[in-house]
């Protein structure tokens, strides 16, 4: 390693990749906490995304086996129809306030859930309800590049088991940082320094993701409700700070 900078860098990917092996999201936000404060935003962000894009890639082959591709589908669709809505939002939505108000509402629910302690699963809906979460998702993706996190809290909502809920939201999030990723690669926005930086951290986001996953099974469905919530409300904290 060259500097201190690139240090911090490959500390930053492995917390990150770790708080994803451990709950399935929160690698974006967490790594960008330390991104940014290295590299320039056009180096930070798709070293974010293909660093998270690797993370999930790993956690998601470990629990292939419950996937449910009918439970899937609709958020999947959804975030597909949200994505240009976001886009589109862009440009007529200031990007730091609503980041702001995204944190704030985050906070207020993850401090609400973990004082009320658990609730009645919401089951009305149906797959039309999850498709509408999915669009949300997607359209807050195409308009800050926090696509997760409805979609996250919605599956906690739903009362589903810590491996239903993975499977539901980590696919979600992969396809969605996929097609980030895909539109800075066909604008030809990812310069060398990203490329190099990328390369640095992949051990650290392998050895991360391998860690958090072994944390992750030793906790039961309650134990890790307690930690998406938390990492929730840091993930508020965040965006407001």
């Amino acid at each position: 390693m060259e500097s201190v900078g690139d240090l911090w860098l490959v500390a930053g990917a492995f917390v990150a990749a770790f708080a994803s092996g451990l709950a399935g999201f929160a690698f974006a936000l967490v790594a960008s906490a330390t991104f940014l404060h290295f590299r320039a935003p056009v180096d930070a962000t798709p070293l974010v995304l293909a660093a998270s894009l690797l993370a999930q890639c790993f956690s998601i082959w470990s629990l292939r086996a419950g996937f449910d591709w009918r439970r899937l589908a609709p958020f999947l669709v959804g975030g597909v129809l949200g994505i240009p809505l976001g886009v589109a939002l862009l440009k007529l939505v200031p990007a730091e306030p609503l980041k702001q108000a995204i944190g704030v509402f985050l906070i207020a629910y993850a401090s609400l859930r973990l004082l009320a302690g658990e609730l009645r699963p919401i089951a009305a809906g149906g797959r039309f309800l999850d498709g509408f979460v999915g669009f949300v998702g997607g359209a807050m993706g195409g308009l800050a590049g926090l696509s997760g996190a409805v979609p996250t809290i919605w599956a906690g909502l739903r009362g589903w088991s810590k491996d239903a809920q993975r499977a539901v939201y980590q696919p979600y999030i992969l396809a969605m940082q996929a097609a980030a990723l895909l539109a800075l690669l066909s604008q030809d926005a990812i310069g060398p320094q990203a490329v190099a930086d990328f390369w640095l951290c992949l051990p650290a986001v392998a050895f991360g993701v391998w860690l958090g996953l072994k944390f992750y099974r030793k906790i039961d469905d309650k134990q890790f409700s307690r930690i998406v919530l938390a990492l929730l409300l840091a993930s508020g904290v965040g965006l407001v700070l």
